[in-house]
């Protein structure tokens, strides 16, 4: 009889490991890069597009933002395009073309970011092509966010923006160290 049950015993024990062994596996999403926070991420080979995301203070209208990562150490390039991609329906306005030196990072947010208009709401995704004068594209989607927390003011195209994107500089940049 004590056999019996302490067969039962490491079988109930075995049963009860199962679950927690099987989820540790090739695809764990341990394994997958996550970057936790509200923008998107992209990439096209040396260019980088971090921590997009399209901030409305009023549904159907909101500004483009995100960092752009040059990781080219020798040749710069320019962000010269924001057009609508696969499903999405949106006008941005003209934007004034933003280097990106070799090895640096800039942000669209310092330098008034692109205005958007068209039918969306804080909440909502936009599919997005960033385009580079060297022919780079990423299309992305990025998600739209309320003008209010950590993105609270970076709306220019509402309103309330004291500052024109237009009279904005382009000048806020830090270089990659690897």
């Amino acid at each position: 009889m004590p056999l019996r049950r302490n067969l039962a015993i490491a079988l109930g024990a075995v049963a009860l490991c199962v679950p927690t062994v099987s989820a540790c596996g090739f695809e764990a999403s341990t394994n997958r890069p996550y970057t936790p926070a509200a923008g998107a991420n992209a990439d096209d080979g040396t260019l980088k597009v971090l921590g997009a995301v399209v901030v409305s203070a009023n549904p159907g209208s909101g500004t483009f933002v995100a960092s752009l990562s040059n990781d080219d150490t020798t040749t710069a390039d320019t962000f010269a395009s924001l057009t609508p991609g696969t499903g999405s329906d949106f006008e941005a306005a003209t934007l004034t073309p933003v280097e990106v030196k070799p090895g640096a990072l800039v942000n669209l947010a310092t330098a008034g970011g692109v205005p958007v208009t068209g039918d969306f709401n804080a909440g909502n995704f936009l599919s997005v092509v960033v385009g580079f004068t060297s022919g780079g594209r990423v299309e992305m989607k990025v998600p739209v966010v309320a003008d209010g927390g950590d993105f609270a003011g970076l709306d220019t195209s509402s309103p309330a923006a004291t500052e024109s994107p237009a009279s904005a500089s382009p000048t806020a940049e830090a270089t990659v160290s690897e």
